[in-house]
């Protein structure tokens, strides 16, 4: 029987959508009445979480790219801070009955957070929301260009690849993390792996994890919108995401510009303050609560989600699927295929300004069309994702299995 369960990430703050889902599984397991301990890379300031009753064991880095690069180099391929902070809890705390959860490590607690579980592993399990278990740069793509990735990791075609952004010798850096990785977590007995679409499987299993050892779990999805967004009395165009290269927010202003049509941008990153001199005529709106987002979806035409790089998921494009909202999504995205399956909106290699612009115009000026992918969005698309209380009852099934298989 499940008494503790040991929630492994490395942020308490949310950045982005896996560590939103660190942080809504924590507070939803509390509010079941569990005992909750949520262990993060950085300071842990989330007085909501401790308000609830989770407990909070923090190592007080910050990310990698937010020190000296020599610090970025040594401490991002083995953290012994963090090691020794983890192996020091499960050393004072570990119970028969405890169960480990881990989310992300790639930006804090490094490799060395797997040779601190490595006691543990039996009662533990993974959640991919990328591809860091498998691939050295966490993408399975060529990220200059953002061709998907064929080869088998840490082969010799692999680590001959030039795949990384930013040079050759950062992603032999990244080939040497890996292989620190591999050293403590050997993916041919890797314990279960939770997947947020079924299409990262053969990806994972390409690295060496066990077609077994893998279990498609879906992100769980609020929508914005109770009720269908009317999309086709509407005509702005909704970006929601961080303001950085990877999720193509000026690949978007440049599309909406060439299509006359005007973008809302929900969110905040590197790219706001050039996005904001380049495309005066768009509105940026910074971080939003989710209340002022669904007064911004209830306005939308369309949801635009640009990736640079295939997105094993992408949840704002699931939060406005079930809100009615038509989406627009990268075709290397693993929902695009769904989403056009389902008459809910058009993939696109947003790299194309023109064809991405046609896409745009397509939907905004057909009245027709908007509205029957709007109705598909909001009708045909549940399968896509999990209620949270469905997905809180799928991970707490796989704890008890892990445990049970543990005794």
């Amino acid at each position: 029987m499940i008494d503790h369960i040991v929630v492994i990430n490395d942020l308490s703050v949310p950045k982005g959508g896996a560590t939103a889902l660190a942080l809504a599984s924590a507070s939803a397991f509390r509010a079941r009445g569990y005992r909750v301990t949520f262990v993060t890379g950085d300071d842990g300031d989330n007085p909501a979480l401790r308000d609830q009753g989770v407990e909070i064991v923090a190592l007080g880095n910050k990310r990698l790219l937010s020190g000296g690069a020599l610090t970025a180099l040594t401490r991002g391929v083995y953290n012994r801070a963090a090691a020794d902070m983890v192996a020091r809890w499960i050393a004072a705390n570990d119970r028969p009955s405890t169960v480990y959860h881990v989310h992300g490590w790639a930006q804090i607690l490094s490799p060395s957070l797997f040779a601190a579980i490595a006691p543990v592993r039996a009662r533990l399990v993974y959640s991919a929301h990328d591809f860091f278990l498998a691939c050295p740069n966490g993408a399975f793509a060529f990220l200059k260009t953002g061709a998907v990735c064929t080869l088998t990791p840490m082969s010799p075609g692999c680590i001959g690849a030039n795949c990384d952004r930013r040079s050759y010798a950062h992603k032999l850096w990244r080939v040497g993390r890996q292989a620190v990785q591999r050293h403590h977590y050997d993916p041919r007995h890797s314990p279960p792996v939770l997947a947020i679409h079924e299409s990262m499987r053969p990806y994972l299993m390409r690295a060496g994890i066990p077609d077994a050892a893998i279990e498609a779990l879906p992100n769980p999805v609020v929508p914005w919108c109770s009720t269908r967004v009317e999309a086709e009395r509407n005509a702005e165009i909704l970006f929601i995401g961080r303001l950085e290269a990877t999720k193509g927010p000026d690949l978007a202003a440049a599309a909406a510009r060439a299509a006359g049509c005007t973008l809302r941008v929900i969110g905040d990153g590197v790219l706001r303050e050039s996005l904001q001199a380049s495309y005066p005529e768009m509105s940026f709106m910074g971080q939003q609560p989710p209340a002022a987002i669904r007064g911004y979806a209830e306005r939308a035409r369309m949801l635009v989600m640009p990736s640079r790089y295939p997105e094993p998921y992408g949840l704002v494009a699931a939060e406005a699927l079930w809100s009615g909202l038509p989406v627009i999504i990268t075709d290397t995205a693993f929902l695009a295929d769904d989403i056009v399956a389902a008459g809910a909106g058009l993939a696109i290699e947003p790299r194309d300004t023109l064809a991405f612009a046609a896409a745009i115009r397509l939907i905004a000026e057909d009245d027709a069309l908007a509205r029957r992918m709007s109705e598909a969005a909001y009708g045909h698309t549940r399968g896509l994702a999990l209620t949270p209380d469905a997905w809180i009852d799928r991970l707490l099934d796989a704890y008890a299995r892990r445990l049970a298989m543990a005794a």
